[in-house]
């Protein structure tokens, strides 16, 4: 920073009494006793003292009953992240005790992944902080300023529980300038070179995790990647936004007679084709480097009285979100509906397409509703056979709706 100017140090307390107060409104506890973790600057009423950027406070309501503790930022538009409904120490023992809890919520649900999300911020009570699994290596991404000033006890304590070969860190997210902090990426404990090879469901992934997507790939698939694949047997598939080959893969392995894998990136395709071989499918597999929007246009072009031809029995549809923003929510809707046209154009009768949306923005009736629109806009009639959500390594916390973010169905086309 410019001069002698330097960011203050948290206050780390050690005794609860210490801690400064914040009052919040009348009738704003309400949402924070219900569970959800963000106070937001308009709710506040008043603080007790002037407070550092990142301390721990207790937050009460007008009548002077304790809501929780967490940590406090003038700078975001969350000025408190709540940690626990009662008064904790936070410290390398807190963040051990609260890890081992989420590992115990992955251990139960996803028993035999060896790779998977430890720690999912707020459905996980920590928020503003990600940790992921790869194999014997863990990637961390903070978005919060409490959290990245603790950053050295929660490096110490992922240490004690995982004992990891390397710990990185891949806090690139552009959240992290709204709550006055600048990109930070790097080592964190060991080394790491070149990619790590990820197991998914007993297929091998080959995965970035130093320029790769988020924090490598996508882990909150790992379930629908397996479900999915059950469609897949005997027939033609088409995988539209593959990246690594998540669903493609998993098709071949079920018994899909051929898969075409589709992505705009090339090094993703690369990355897939070592896949496919890695696994011994890649007999069965071919791969398009193109913009999925174009591939699907020119494969759904015809000239007046012509019909297309429907060509797969499975099309899977796994785009990046289309929305960051409410703002853009129509925008998307229609990008959506675009895609799902011109896939029920190329499926055939009793085909199945298994379409997923991974914006928080657009909520599961609305991205139903692009499918159905676009159903009725081919004249075609649908029958839906699953319902899909993340992974449960990615826990979803009702009030706190922000937990909920990826949905997905397959219909089978009946006519």
């Amino acid at each position: 920073m410019p001069g002698n100017l330097r960011r203050p140090e948290p206050k780390l307390f050690t005794n609860m009494e210490t801690l400064n107060t914040v009052i919040l409104k009348p009738g704003e506890g309400d949402r924070i006793i219900a569970g959800h973790p963000w106070i937001y600057h308009s709710e506040i009423l008043r603080v007790t003292a002037p407070l550092t950027e990142g301390e721990l406070v207790q937050v009460k309501d007008p009548r002077q009953r304790n809501l929780g503790v967490g940590f406090f930022n003038s700078r975001s538009k969350i000025n408190v992240r709540i940690l626990a409904p009662e008064r904790v120490e936070v410290n390398e023992k807190f963040f051990e005790e609260r890890i081992r809890a989420a590992l115990a919520v992955r251990q139960k649900h996803l028993p035999e992944a060896t790779s998977f999300r430890v720690v999912n911020a707020e459905s996980d009570f920590l928020s503003g902080l990600i940790v992921d699994k790869y194999e014997d290596v863990l990637v961390v991404q903070i978005s919060a300023l409490g959290m990245d000033q603790r950053k050295a006890m929660i490096v110490a304590a992922l240490q004690k529980i995982f004992s990891p070969r390397a710990i990185l860190e891949r806090s690139d997210v552009s959240s992290r300038k709204f709550e006055g902090l600048q990109e930070s990426n790097g080592v964190l404990f060991g080394e790491q070179n070149g990619p790590v090879t990820v197991n998914l469901n007993g297929l091998k992934f080959e995965t970035d995790l130093v320029g790769g997507h988020k924090t490598g790939m996508y882990l909150d698939q790992q379930a629908n990647y397996q479900a999915v694949s059950q469609f897949a047997k005997g027939g033609q598939v088409l995988d539209c936004f593959s990246f690594l080959g998540g669903f493609g893969l998993h098709a071949a392995r079920a018994g899909a007679a051929h898969v075409h894998l589709l992505d705009q990136s090339e090094d993703a395709i690369e990355a897939s084709k070592r896949n496919a071989a890695a696994n011994g499918l890649a007999e069965k597999c071919s791969f398009g480097t193109i913009n999925v929007f174009d591939w699907l246009k020119e494969n759904t072009a015809v000239k007046p009285h012509e019909r297309v031809i429907p060509r797969f029995d499975l099309i899977i549809l796994d785009p990046p979100s289309f929305t960051r923003n409410r703002a853009s929510v129509p925008d998307a809707l229609r990008g959506y509906k675009e895609i799902h046209l011109r896939a029920l154009k190329l499926l055939k009768p009793g085909g199945t397409l298994a379409s997923f949306c991974c914006s928080h923005h657009v909520d599961a009736g609305l991205f139903l509703d692009s499918l159905l629109s676009a159903a009725y806009d081919t004249r075609h009639i649908l029958r839906r056979v699953a319902n899909y959500s993340q992974s449960p390594d990615h826990p979803v916390i009702p009030m706190i709706p922000e937990t909920e973010y990826l949905k997905g169905f397959a219909f089978e086309k009946v006519r």
